[in-house]
């Protein structure tokens, strides 16, 4: 087998028996996963189950206790790995916009690639142009964020991440701070997205999205992984009470 073949086979992301205490309160109980190139993931659970904290873990945003999360091969939670260079590979939208309020929508997409990368100011402008459109807000480049929905807000958010040309995207509860009708302007964003074959790790509470578009769906509650499986079973042959408990109340 050529190293070539080998390296697709190998996870992009690989979570081994990770464990994560805040003081006395242990959040992760022992998890272990892998993320293969282009797969969709979705982790759904109760709150207080411990999905932010697991996809916070994974760019090094929180440590770990013990265990081990890999991307690309490479320990996350190695003190000689460069956080920074990781999080270039990393990308990640949080339930929070975080945009800068006194930039405009251009500008929050293009500050990373300049500021951080170093890269050629006229060039970084032109990608993130293209990254507004793809992401369905042309004509809003030179809006604030205070002058966009929350929707649209988050839509930049999500421009701004793909702007640092990232392996594998992480969304933390995007749309939980959103209004009805613009959670789906953003669903679909990241739908695109994963039909392109960005490697996407998804907490969400948007059932009818993860049996759309996940490939696995992992279900969390007090710290360990319930069960897992691919939609096509997860939804319909769930065996463990405490998941169909959950299915039950939000389906």
């Amino acid at each position: 087998m050529s190293e070539n073949e080998m390296n697709s086979e190998q996870p992009i992301v690989s979570l081994k028996d990770v464990h994560k205490s805040f003081g006395d309160l242990e959040v992760l109980k022992g998890i272990s996963f892998d993320v293969k190139k282009g797969e969709v993931i979705c982790i759904i659970g109760p709150s207080g189950s411990g999905k932010s904290t697991l996809i916070r873990c994974i760019n090094a945003l929180n440590d770990i206790n013990s265990g081990s999360i890999k991307v690309h091969g490479r320990e996350v939670h190695d003190p000689k790995l460069d956080k920074l260079e990781l999080r270039k590979k990393v990308g990640m939208v949080f339930q929070q916009f975080n945009l800068f309020p006194h930039k405009t929508a251009l500008e929050n997409v293009m500050m990373a690639p300049v500021l951080v990368l170093k890269q050629n100011k006229e060039e970084v402008r032109k990608r993130a142009e293209d990254l507004i459109r793809k992401v369905r807000l042309q004509g809003k480049e030179d809006s604030y964020p205070g002058e966009l929905s929350g929707g649209q807000q988050q839509r930049v958010a999500i421009a701004r991440s793909l702007a640092m040309n990232p392996d594998v995207m992480l969304f933390d509860e995007v749309t939980s701070a959103l209004d009805p009708e613009t959670v789906k302007e953003v669903l679909v964003t990241i739908k695109e997205l994963a039909q392109e074959g960005m490697t996407c790790i998804l907490v969400t509470h948007e059932m009818g999205f993860a049996k759309e578009v996940a490939d696995h769906i992992y279900f969390t509650d007090n710290g360990v992984i319930v069960e897992h499986g691919p939609p096509s079973t997860f939804f319909t042959e769930s065996s463990d009470p405490r998941t169909r408990e959950f299915l039950s109340q939000i389906l």
